[in-house]
């Protein structure tokens, strides 16, 4: 590959794009494709959310914020933690950025140098060890296992620690697993001694659980969150950390620096979603959790073993060693061989980590409709493979 710098040709593809991108030029060719391979809701960010960006907009609310955020938002964001979690949280210490993506790039630059490294499980989010390798650090990545929900194992973690470790990255709920940390393995990572970095994106989506924060357990952390897939706000780019005090000045350096400041009317958007959107919330996540039971019961009607029910996010990784086999176990193969032969759009497993061959991640944020006809071609699938 041609690339002008080293860092830029050593990032790896974000295979789920791929598959989507093929996904779409069949259905421009006319073929019926159902999408299981995005992570994306597919609901509509609630009115009341679009309202307050319109108002803020109409008001004159087009210009440059405070680099961290405009105070409304980080107070909003601080009262959500304090009432969900009971944790208190400054708005001194939370930095608004452009989502969480831009979040992670941020936080990563800031906390890396080059040689370190970040503990990340595996399978993990197929982006975190691109964001890590950019900022000219390593990620350690430690397995986790199926018929533990795909948990970090804190004995695991401490045999991978080493004198370069910055940071133990967790993902609760995860994806691409949809499962959870338990309280009891998140308070043995946090006295591990590195900086905990918590991804909190998919707090919120929870069912028949409670997330936890890792500031519930130690402030020797950073957490990265936004208001993407709660909030149904994937396109308004919206995200924050939360910081301990005396990294936000320097943080706040290189955001003046590189973004200046998050969009004004967005974060207006964000104050009304933490402040008036919580029965379109709810309405959501019941939904999300009916789909979540239809496709797990499904799944297993067609003969997958679900060891552990994920009780978050809107993901299943799914188990599909025996199908892939016939690829010599590749999970892109098979992900390609179900969408041409199913049209059925799925992530291939590998896209997580090499502890996720083997494997196909399956999203619900799609309309019950639509994962039912999914499933019934995946049945027809399996049936015709074997």
């Amino acid at each position: 590959m041609d690339c002008i710098s080293k860092r830029a040709c050593e990032i790896t593809p974000f295979l789920v794009m791929d598959v989507l991108e093929k996904a779409q030029q069949m259905e421009r060719e006319g073929r019926s494709i159902i999408h299981m391979e995005i992570g994306e809701p597919d609901f509509d960010t609630p009115e009341c959310i679009k309202k307050a960006a319109c108002t803020a907009m109409d008001k004159g609310e087009t210009h440059y914020t405070h680099s961290l955020g405009i105070p409304e938002l980080r107070n909003a964001i601080s009262r959500y933690y304090q009432e969900t979690y009971n944790v208190d949280v400054d708005p001194g210490r939370i930095i608004v950025t452009q989502g969480t993506s831009p979040a992670m790039l941020l936080l990563f630059t800031f906390i890396l140098d080059q040689g370190d490294n970040v503990i990340v499980s595996d399978p993990c989010y197929a982006c975190y060890s691109n964001f890590i390798s950019f900022a000219g650090a390593e990620a350690n990545m430690v397995r986790t296992f199926e018929e533990d929900g795909f948990q970090y194992r804190p004995e695991e973690i401490k045999k991978a620690v080493n004198e370069r470790t910055k940071a133990i990255l967790i993902n609760s709920p995860s994806n691409p697993t949809g499962t959870l940390l338990s309280p009891e393995r998140m308070a043995k990572i946090a006295q591990m001694g590195p900086w905990i970095i918590s991804d909190e994106i998919y707090h919120g989506l929870v069912y028949g659980e409670k997330e936890h924060t890792i500031l519930e357990y130690t402030d020797h952390a950073f957490v990265l969150n936004g208001f993407s897939k709660l909030f149904a706000m994937t396109g308004w780019r919206l995200g924050y950390i939360i910081a301990p005090e005396k990294y936000v000045r320097p943080m706040q350096k290189l955001c003046q620096n590189f973004f200046i400041s998050a969009n004004s009317m967005a974060q207006w958007a964000g104050v009304a979603a933490l402040t008036e959107s919580w029965d379109d919330v709810n309405r959501i996540k019941e939904t999300y959790d009916e789909r979540r039971k239809f496709l797990i019961r499904r799944l297993r009607e067609i003969g997958f073993d679900i060891k552990v029910e994920p009780t978050g996010a809107f993901y299943v990784l799914v188990n599909m060693k025996h199908l892939a086999a016939k690829f010599g176990g590749s999970s892109l193969d098979l992900a390609f061989d179900i969408l041409d032969k199913a049209g059925v759009g799925v992530t291939p497993g590998i896209d997580f980590g090499p502890g996720a061959e083997g494997y196909i991640r399956l999203s619900y944020a799609n309309s019950m409709e639509n994962i039912s006809e999914g499933m019934d071609r995946l049945e027809k699938y399996v049936k015709d493979s074997c």
